[in-house]
């Protein structure tokens, strides 16, 4: 059936839009939360998403053309897309027949939904997060829900934003602030490491600060280096900061609850390649500093988060072909680390490899290796890293590519090295 795709309003006070780059062509098909095409506003150069399998009948506006929010820029043919290549990432946990599944930006959704209407004094607010439900659709209707004292859109400013989710939390409020890009977080280091971190310090234990800070982060959409980054490394050496990294729907939504009921400050990151992947939901709480097993191995073990959970377990698919039987740890909680379970799985495998998308000096891929070399060296037979050169992130797609540690990468590393 086809349709008419409107031109996203992606702020409340956008007035035009320019398409800078269809991704895809007349006549081919993509995939529920595949990118389509990059749209510059006078905030931002997002990428667009589809909403669901189609085909891209014909483009109305052409690339540098501009459009008015709801205007048409293109016809699509709903219908099922064709599978993904080999190299891709599989799709996350295989859910039973009767079991219910959802996307990650819905599972995010329904976290901040479920937190909202559980505590009133829980708020949120950002750039676009209200009216326009967030330039990465992960907020929509909660504006309309619970109105514009509890979800509220603010103005371009990352330092007030941080100083607003301060102030408010040690006044008693439980705020989820978004700051849309984690590359700009070090426009708010000063209110996370010399406020937000140390105030329940400060304070002997008495005022606790309980602020959920949203990013998106990582690289693979074609955002080039100033929006492509993992600033996770830039915070491990906080403390008092827990730092959160899901990979699959289901976590996200459990852990972004656990985030908001702690009494600490959270850095919540959401790769921006993992939205559309759908995953199972199980319904199960989730503690913050706890990792998980998602694929059972023998030889190898493969440490990762985010989008790295999903390169590593097609990695070990490609390695089961030639008899190499990896193991698949999903850290999920980047500080605190949970070494328990890396050095379990060590133990069993007796080689560690992490994974990790971010530049290999300081990263805290290291920080895993240093757990291993303190804590379990008597079974150790090999370790390593797999991370991104020491370089920013290209903006061209095959350079981009071959950037990332991707399932090739892991595969052939890990076959030549235990060869």
């Amino acid at each position: 059936m086809a349709r008419e795709l409107a031109m996203p309003k992606l702020s409340d006070s956008s007035e035009e839009s320019v398409v800078l780059r269809w991704l895809k062509s007349e006549g081919e098909s993509f995939a529920r939360g595949e990118p389509l095409l990059e749209v510059e506003t006078d905030k931002a150069t997002v990428v667009y998403e589809a909403e669901s399998d189609g085909v891209l009948e014909t483009i109305l506006v052409a690339e540098g053309g501009a459009a008015l929010p709801g205007e048409p820029i293109a016809t699509l043919v709903d219908g099922a897309s064709p599978p993904a290549p080999e190299a891709e990432a599989p799709a996350p946990r295989a859910a039973a027949p009767a079991a219910a599944t959802m996307d990650f930006r819905s599972a995010l959704r329904e976290a901040l939904d479920e937190a909202l209407a559980a505590d009133e004094r829980v708020i949120l607010f950002g750039e676009d997060v209200a009216v326009a439900g967030g330039v990465f659709a992960v907020t929509p209707g909660l504006h309309d829900k619970y109105g514009s004292e509890r979800v509220f859109d603010t103005p371009i400013s990352e330092l007030a934003l941080a100083g607003a989710a301060f102030g408010s939390a040690v006044n008693g409020l439980r705020p989820v602030v978004e700051i849309m890009f984690g590359d700009f977080l070090p426009l708010v280091m000063d209110s996370i490491v010399n406020q937000m971190s140390k105030y329940w310090f400060l304070t002997g234990g008495e005022v606790s600060v309980p602020v959920v800070i949203r990013s998106v982060v990582g690289a693979g959409g074609r955002f080039g280096a100033i929006h492509s980054q993992m600033p996770a490394s830039w915070f491990m050496g906080v403390p008092g900061v827990k730092i959160v990294a899901p990979a699959f729907p289901a976590d996200a939504k459990a852990l972004l609850r656990a985030a908001i009921d702690d009494d600490n400050p959270v850095l919540f990151f959401e790769h921006k390649r993992l939205y559309g992947v759908e995953g199972e939901m199980n319904g199960t709480p989730a503690t913050i500093g706890k990792a998980a097993v998602v694929r059972e191995g023998g030889h190898v073990t493969l440490v990762s988060a985010m989008r790295g959970v999903h390169e590593c377990l097609a990695a070990a698919e490609q390695l089961a072909t030639g008899g190499i039987e990896a193991e698949v740890v999903d850290l999920r909680t980047l500080r605190p680390l949970d070494g328990d379970t890396i050095l379990a799985s060590l133990e069993k495998t007796t080689r560690v490899v992490v994974v990790e998308e971010g530049p290999l000096t300081g990263g805290w891929g290291g920080e895993v290796l240093a757990i291993v070399a303190e804590r379990g060296l008597g079974d150790v037979d090999d370790m390593w890293r797999i991370t991104t050169p020491d370089t920013p992130v290209p903006y061209s797609p095959p350079l981009e590519d071959a950037h990332l540690p991707r399932a090739d990468r892991i595969a052939t590393e890990i076959a030549r090295r235990l060869g």
